[in-house]
């Protein structure tokens, strides 16, 4: 059983103390966040109450109410013999996993469902008969799915036949998949800060230690330090988003990535690149080629984020003898992709420019009303206003993202705290914001954000010179 040490858990409640409620009611919301959150696992033992009141510098009987408390939400669980274990009530879900009745979800960046999908499966469901003659167990994909793949990386300046293209069942598989097959446990594996949570957790499965690489709004990927990262520490395996990078929403320039890739291959590091939302350009931008046309790289790609989060189908794109590993190492997880979606999304690609072309106008139209929207409900806010993607990394101006996801989740919005998209607790200042949903959604969800930063506002943390800086 995984145990938390009072330091290690005093790091993650920095700035718990809230002085309009009793100190136990504070310290509980922090840790039942801090749950929620992922930040601290199920199943996971606290320290003991007399080692969490010294490491806080409050007295014990605080700490025993605070379990007391936690307790009794079924949030916490005490075992003789193992003291208490974080835990998971009925009736609560993880923020960003599974959506709350009447609760408008702001911790997954995606779109509604395009309509072409109604025509796109009738179609499929008219094909099928075609397949029906096999197993239907498809570890690599159906061949016209690929050979479509193929054509569209081509098409995009990055020559590919079918033999280099596998088909998953979504991005996240893909991560999964490649994590475990090209890691061995201990080894490092190279990874952007902020970034995608679950790519974090899936090469933390597979035994990797993460080498953190900041990227920014402002400036991007600190490119001294991705250098140095390669230099210093070799990593088996990184994982990029060069293309509308989640959250922040930069993208990486062909210098950039060329050098990249040529100091990875020196160092013996294989690059894959998360590009599931590399066509979701807003703005005009400079024409970039894949990320995999500047050298040897894989690349990850998925309908979740154009065409519909339900439709499970994404892709790897690799050399011919990468493809090979991942099919024999696919058996241990599952058996293959679904025949029907794969027809589904071979019908969508037909016309996928006309989807991508309708897609950024939603963006760009979703991006400028939440501007908008946020600038006159919070103006203090600094609200990026990014060239592509789905969300805007919003500033907050001071280390509140936790206690504000709280009150907002009092109100009804379901939103991830900063930290949630960090290796190391960092990030308390910043918010990450989608853009896809509808007018209605997002004045709602700006009406929301307002009232729950009104409430924090009211009773703002005291903030140490220097701190800002230290965890930007």
């Amino acid at each position: 059983m995984a145990s938390l040490s009072a330091r290690a858990l005093a790091l993650l409640l920095d700035n718990w103390r809230d002085a309009a409620t009793p100190a136990y009611v504070s310290l509980a919301e922090r840790i039942r966040l801090l749950v929620l959150d992922g930040r601290i696992a199920l199943d996971t033992r606290l320290p003991a109450e007399r080692d969490l009141a010294a490491q806080l510098d409050v007295s014990r009987t605080t700490v025993s109410a605070t379990y007391a408390e936690l307790r009794e939400n079924g949030y916490l669980h005490s075992l003789r013999g193992s003291g208490s274990v974080a835990r998971m009530p009925h009736r609560a879900a993880p923020a960003g996993e599974t959506s709350i009745p009447g609760f408008l979800d702001l911790t997954k960046a995606s779109m509604p469902a395009i309509p072409a999908i109604v025509d796109a499966a009738r179609k499929a469901a008219e094909q099928l008969p075609a397949y029906l003659g096999d197993s239907g167990f498809d570890p690599i994909g159906l061949p016209v799915l690929r050979q479509a793949l193929a054509d569209r990386y081509s098409r995009r300046g990055l020559p590919t036949d079918p033999e280099q293209i596998m088909v998953t069942i979504g991005a996240q598989h893909a991560i999964a998949l490649l994590a475990r097959t090209l890691l061995v446990r201990g080894d490092r594996a190279l990874v952007e800060s902020p970034s995608y949570p679950h790519a974090y957790e899936a090469l933390k499965v597979a035994g990797a230690r993460l080498v953190p690489v900041t990227v920014t709004t402002d400036d991007g990927w600190d490119e001294a330090g991705l250098e140095q990262a390669i230099q210093r520490t070799s990593p088996s395996l990184g994982y990029l988003m060069p293309d509308f990078h989640n959250p922040t929403g930069q993208s990486m320039s062909a210098e950039l990535r060329e050098r990249t890739l040529d100091l990875a291959e020196r160092h013996g590091t294989v690059i894959i690149a998360d590009e599931t939302m590399a066509e979701l350009a807003i703005d005009d931008v400079p024409d970039v080629l894949p990320f995999a046309a500047y050298g040897d790289a894989i690349t990850i790609g998925s309908v979740g984020k154009t065409v519909w989060g339900g439709v499970r189908i994404g892709w790897i794109r690799a050399q011919r003898n990468v493809i090979q590993r991942l099919v024999r190492a696919r058996s241990a997880g599952d058996l293959g992709t679904p025949a029907l979606e794969q027809l589904l999304v071979v019908n969508l690609l037909e016309d996928y420019d006309a989807i991508i072309a309708t897609r950024r106008q939603q963006l760009r139209a979703g991006r400028d009303h939440l501007i908008e929207l946020l600038a006159d409900r919070i103006p203090e806010w600094r609200v990026p206003s990014p060239a592509g993607g789905i969300t805007t990394w919003v500033n907050l101006g001071a280390p509140v993202s936790s206690q504000l996801t709280l009150a907002a989740r009092s109100l009804g919005i379901q939103i991830a705290a900063g930290p949630r998209f960090s290796i190391d607790g960092a990030f308390e200042r910043f918010l990450r914001i989608p853009f896809g949903g509808s007018a209605d959604e997002l004045e709602r969800a700006a009406d929301g954000l307002a009232a729950a930063w009104a409430t924090v506002g009211r009773h703002p943390v005291s903030v140490e010179a220097g701190y800002l800086a230290e965890v930007v």
